[in-house]
């Protein structure tokens, strides 16, 4: 699939689905005018612009994303949203340590939004930008990771299970997995982090028909590895079939899903 394409399909249909998830925790954490923001693994901003609509500064990271990255200059770098705004705002492509600047205070918040604890792996490196991303940070301050809840809570899981059989056994790396209960504190410990709360929302996944839902769960990378290892069609065809116990008489599919957050601090 053409990145650019896999991009929108991720800003368009499958992002919202995190919506619940990012409300819980701006309104758990108060988020508002003077928060400042640092969003780890950004994307296409949509948790950034929630939390400028509030009043924060934002300042979004990710160097993997490029495409993902250009969608969340339109979404919060427009003309409409006047220069204080856009003085606000910042959209790096790169590493933590490149937010940094002698003129920047210290962010108050921290956010890694993007669900860990599904693909092998995917912990590692998320420990090593937490690590960089301390230092720019108040002390005290909390830092929020996200993840899949419990397989038996999250309805996906079942079609996300065709990744599994589907990608290179010999290969670990980028194979969905389900998430395990302490994913999300192991990689607070590793950081140097010290976990104070979580909580668990409920996202479903409800998209307009089988298309949207294909487009949307393949845009999130979970399948990467299945496509490397046979190929699109194989892919697209067995993920169809997981859908259809999930297909209403309208034609929508719905399948519920909890995700679970945890609010670490900064020592």
């Amino acid at each position: 699939m053409d990145r650019c394409a896999r991009a929108r399909d991720w800003s368009e249909i499958q992002e919202r689905m995190l919506v619940p998830l990012y409300e819980a925790v701006y309104e758990r954490l108060e988020v508002g005018t003077g928060t400042r923001v640092l969003g780890l693994g950004c994307g296409s901003g949509l948790a950034l612009l929630m939390a400028a609509s509030r009043g924060a500064a934002v300042t979004g990271v990710d160097s993997s994303a490029s495409e993902r990255l250009a969608l969340a200059r339109e979404r919060l770098l427009p003309e409409a949203w006047g220069t204080r705004t856009r003085a606000q705002t910042r959209i790096v492509d790169g590493h933590p340590r490149d937010t940094a600047d002698a003129e920047t205070p210290a962010y108050t918040l921290v956010t890694a939004f993007e669900p860990i604890g599904c693909l092998a792996g995917d912990s590692e490196g998320l420990a090593g930008l937490l690590a960089a991303a301390t230092p720019l940070v108040e002390r005290g301050a909390p830092v929020v990771l996200a993840g899949w809840g419990p397989p038996e809570r999250c309805t996906t899981s079942s079609v996300l299970r065709v990744a599994t059989k589907l990608a290179d056994p010999l290969r670990s790396a980028g194979s969905w997995r389900p998430a395990l209960r302490d994913d999300l504190e192991e990689v607070a410990q590793r950081a140097g982090l010290k976990p104070d709360g979580s909580g668990r929302v409920a996202c479903p996944f409800g998209y307009a028909d089988v298309d949207s839902a294909l487009r949307g769960l393949l845009s999130t990378g979970l399948f990467d590895a299945a496509i490397s290892a046979t190929d699109q069609a194989q892919v697209d065809k067995e993920v169809v079939e997981a859908l259809h116990p999930y297909q209403r008489r309208d034609g929508t599919v719905w399948m519920p899903n909890v995700f679970r957050y945890l609010i670490a601090r900064v020592p």
